[in-house]
């Protein structure tokens, strides 16, 4: 009897853990498109556009739903050092100094 059990629980989880991970697959992937579009709605590009799809897959949407999300300190303060960098048209090293500048302080 227990070894009937034991059988059944080895086929059992297994099916069980791939249906998991299939679901986790296909929540980052909605995640991936949810950040892909709002990468696209800000026009963002290049490392800036990298570094956004980054931090955004790396967040927990689960909560919001994955259209909002809450901003630690530390983004916030990116968000700002590199709309200030942008107002200010910087590009290449000149903008790479201005943001760790900006980051730092």
């Amino acid at each position: 009897m227990i070894s009937k059990l034991l059988f059944a629980a080895c086929l059992v989880f297994p099916v069980a853990a791939m249906a998991a991970d299939e679901n986790a697959q296909a929540s980052q992937q909605q995640k991936k498109a949810a950040c892909t579009k709002e990468a696209s709605e800000k026009k963002l590009t290049g490392d800036e556009r990298k570094k956004f799809m980054a931090d955004c897959t790396k967040t927990d949407s689960a909560a919001t739903g994955g259209t909002e999300r809450k901003l630690t300190a530390q983004q916030q303060k990116m968000g700002a050092c590199s709309k200030e960098a942008g107002d200010k048209k910087l590009t290449g090293d000149e903008r790479r100094h201005f943001m760790s500048t900006c980051l730092k302080s």
